[in-house]
């Protein structure tokens, strides 16, 4: 029966691909869109909580409730405001889409697709419990890193078919920023590949998955770990373009960085990929160092993978936004 639970999502996929009127010619395209859309639907769900959660944070940081009214459309259920996030993805649904008469209309168009495209092919690679990686290859880590430099394409893309100077110094510093802190992002994950002898995300979690009575054997507990740990974090926290690391917009000087000329839709998917970013290194830390879905202590094991692997997402992620809500809330505050 546990074992069953664990494997819950590897069941269902394998159910729904056993179905006798499926083409065998669909059956791979349909295995990819079984992995691929679950992920978007949770994912895209998070991000959504996790900004709810953030504004309400700030809120008490500066002494006011934050969203607290919004429930479900067209009913009288609250949730405790949980349901801005539907109001506001419904505003930038139906809101206008302006484009400067001056702008490379293409371009500007394609940046922010060529931004949320990298970040959603990342999560590719992540073990989010057993058996359960969409995709097991011999150099996940490093695929996860190339996907993830295209992002610095479309930010130049947005800042530079704007035709607007603020939006291209909001791009310079953006991608200034970005390749700066992808050094250390990528230099802290060497002692683990080293270690473990292998760019597998997968064969990374094994390497963790062993304890010693009731501890873990999870990299963080080691002394390179632990410094690999705190310098992936700090290098994150500027890569997902969080506070104190929220230098490119420039609030004060070029308003609102490389998206100034974007509204509607546009500007949420710029909203919508810096989030998913955040989760995406996220995902990669708590496999690299924090044992991936395997279980914080021997007797617990029992529990389903993949709810490990989420718990420690949100409390990683619980870590960043609130680092980032506290200098954010701090600074507008005073």
């Amino acid at each position: 029966m546990i074992d069953h639970l664990d494997q819950i999502f590897v069941l269902l996929k394998h159910w729904a691909l056993g179905w006798p009127f499926w083409p065998d010619s669909l059956k791979p395209m349909l295995s990819v869109l079984f992995s691929i859309v679950p992920l978007m639907l949770v994912f895209a769900l998070l991000f959504g909580i996790t900004t709810v959660v953030e504004r309400k944070a700030i809120g008490r940081i500066q002494n006011r409730y934050g969203p607290n009214r919004v429930g479900l459309p067209f009913t009288d259920v609250r949730l405790f405001g949980f349901g801005q996030f539907i109001a506001d993805g419904i505003k930038a649904l139906t809101k206008e889409d302006i484009v400067p008469r001056a702008a490379d209309k293409v371009v500007h168009f394609l940046a922010p697709i060529a931004l949320i495209v990298p970040v959603f092919l990342a999560y590719s690679v992540l073990p989010y419990g057993k058996n359960m990686a969409p995709i097991d290859i011999d150099t996940g880590v490093l695929f996860f890193f190339a996907v993830g430099a295209a992002t610095e394409l479309s930010v130049f893309m947005a800042g530079w078919s704007s035709r607007n100077k603020y939006s291209l110094l909001g791009a310079m510093r953006a991608i200034a920023q970005m390749i700066s802190y992808e050094v250390p992002l990528i230099v802290s994950t060497v002692t683990v590949v080293m270690m473990v002898g292998s760019l597998s995300t997968v064969k990374i979690v094994e390497a963790q998955a062993d304890h010693s009575g009731q501890l873990p054997h999870w990299h963080v507990f080691t002394p390179w770990g632990l410094a690999g740990f705190l310098l992936f974090l700090i290098a994150a926290m500027a890569e997902s373009n969080r506070s104190p690391f929220d230098l490119p917009e420039g609030e004060s000087e070029i308003v609102a960085g490389y998206f100034i000329e974007y509204s509607g839709f546009k500007f949420a998917l710029f909203f919508l990929a810096e989030y998913l970013g955040m989760f995406a290194v996220s995902g990669l830390a708590i496999t690299l160092f924090l044992g991936g879905w395997t279980a914080p202590l021997a007797f617990l094991s029992w529990l389903p993978s993949w709810l490990w692997f989420f718990a420690k997402l949100l409390a990683l992620i619980s870590l960043l936004s609130g680092c980032g809500a506290q200098c954010r809330g701090c600074a507008w505050t005073s």
